[in-house]
């Protein structure tokens, strides 16, 4: 489990494929990982992974085909930054809200304008997708927690401050790239 707040960044050291999946390598800040151990979850935008080895500068994963198919992880390559959160501890702050790490699916920015000192931005899901989001809802996009604040049709729209957009991966996003992995329903 984890809380969708987004603890460091991290970047895309190496894709391998191995036997018809992935290995992938994730470099972390120094002493991000002190804490985790062989076999912890940590969330890479959003995609729940094992770590399989630590690095001296972050960790590898394994990464099925399903998880290759469901996630925008298939699309990866060296130098993509990700969004990175260690699994939920009881001593842990629930500052955003629980997440499963686990990708309900794929969506697409279609939108990004300035509104004040923040960012609204309109996402586009496929309709099986659409029918779970709801206004003033939570919503996980690449692993971040955040409120819905419209919605219409496939559409919905989400307002990023500037604190979210300089600590994470949002604010590398435009309108046309590659897809985004969004988390709307709630774990079971």
């Amino acid at each position: 489990m984890f809380t969708g707040i987004i603890e460091s960044l991290g970047v895309i050291d190496a894709v391998e494929p191995i036997g018809g999946d992935v290995r992938m390598r994730i470099e972390a800040a120094d002493g991000y990982l002190e804490d985790v151990a062989l076999g912890d979850s940590v969330a890479v935008s959003g995609i729940c992974l094992t770590v399989r080895e630590k690095t001296a500068k972050g960790f590898s994963a394994d990464l099925s085909v399903e998880t290759l198919q469901a996630t925008s992880s298939g699309n990866w390559k060296p130098g993509r930054r990700v969004n990175l959160e260690k699994a939920l501890t009881p001593n842990k702050a629930l500052g955003g809200h629980l997440v499963s790490g686990h990708v309900d699916g794929l969506g697409h920015l279609v939108e990004k304008h300035e509104e004040a000192r923040s960012w609204r931005m309109r996402f586009e899901v496929p309709s099986d997708l659409a029918r779970y989001i709801a206004r003033k809802g939570s919503i996980t996009i690449d692993g971040i927690s955040l409120t819905v604040n419209e919605v219409e049709g496939r559409h919905f729209g989400v307002n990023i401050i500037p604190h979210t957009l300089s600590q994470t991966t949002l604010g590398d996003r435009q309108p046309g790239d590659a897809e985004v992995c969004v988390l709307v329903r709630s774990p079971k």
